[in-house]
């Protein structure tokens, strides 16, 4: 495996029409492969953010079977890149719901990972209110994913609040984090969040977000980004359609951990 890779954050700002969010999407992977990306990262619910969660059920897709995963996946075999999913809907053995879940796709267009969103997102300020687990059925197993990238933490949006998610074994050397923050959250709580799952993990972070106000009139906050181990954001896409590119330097990742060897230290109790 070679030491250092480039890679894309995507970011949209989705609305809900499915064939002009496929349309935005392969416009952005292939303006991020002629800049050089081998590993993409898709936004959360890149495919449809529409006016209310109940529509998002009506589309989802058995696992393995279904036009947005067919798309993404030849996406993937065209380009000849790897294609972490962001989220698409798949369908759950619980009435009314979906999994949302996050794909990875091999250069050959092969689904070779898939993670199902663990932490539902719920708030509610008396002005905004969200409440995930109404359309959403939870996942229920972490997955790490050996990639061109090296090992790769799967998570998606509410999962950046939970620490422990990313203390479990086997230690790795990527964290992925398509998301849908919104902007009342986003605003406080989005980089410093970020940062601190680099920096305690001593791991570099994806980070692909919607951006802007979408069709349900609420407001996501965009600002995708890379960080390094050491927690520096090496670049950031504010606002606007667009992604984040930057070099992973896997050497640097090595010499972060030797240096300063937090992960050997961990005392579990």
């Amino acid at each position: 495996m070679s030491n250092r890779h480039l890679v894309a954050a995507i970011q949209m700002n989705s609305q809900d029409n499915v064939t002009d969010n496929l349309g935005l999407a392969a416009q952005l992977i292939q303006a991020a492969v002629y800049a050089g990306a081998k590993f993409i990262l898709l936004p959360e619910y890149f495919c449809f953010m529409g006016k209310n969660d109940a529509e998002r059920v009506a589309l989802g897709e058995t696992f393995g079977d279904g036009p947005i995963q067919t798309f993404i996946a030849a996406l993937a075999k065209q380009h000849e890149v790897w294609i972490s999913a962001g989220t698409i809907p798949l369908k759950s053995l619980e009435p009314n719901k979906v999994y949302n879940s996050n794909l990875l796709f091999n250069e050959l267009g092969e689904c070779v990972g898939r993670y199902d969103k663990i932490h539902l997102f719920g708030f509610d300020n008396g002005i905004e209110s969200y409440a995930e687990a109404d359309t959403l059925a939870a996942g229920s197993a972490l997955q790490t994913f050996v990639t061109l990238i090296g090992n790769v933490r799967a998570s998606v949006c509410y999962d950046l609040r939970f620490p422990e998610m990313y203390r479990k074994e086997p230690i790795f050397d990527v964290i992925t984090m398509p998301a849908a923050f919104t902007y009342t959250t986003g605003e406080c709580h989005w980089e410093t969040l970020l940062k601190a799952r680099a920096i305690e993990n001593q791991s570099y972070v994806i980070a692909a977000a919607q951006t802007g106000v979408h069709p349900n009139g609420k407001r996501t906050f965009g600002h995708s980004m890379i960080i390094d181990p050491w927690g520096k954001v090496l670049v950031q896409q504010e606002s606007g359609n667009g992604f984040a590119l930057a070099e992973l330097d896997f050497d640097y990742l090595t010499t972060v951990r030797s240096d300063l060897p937090a992960l050997k230290n961990r005392v579990f109790f």
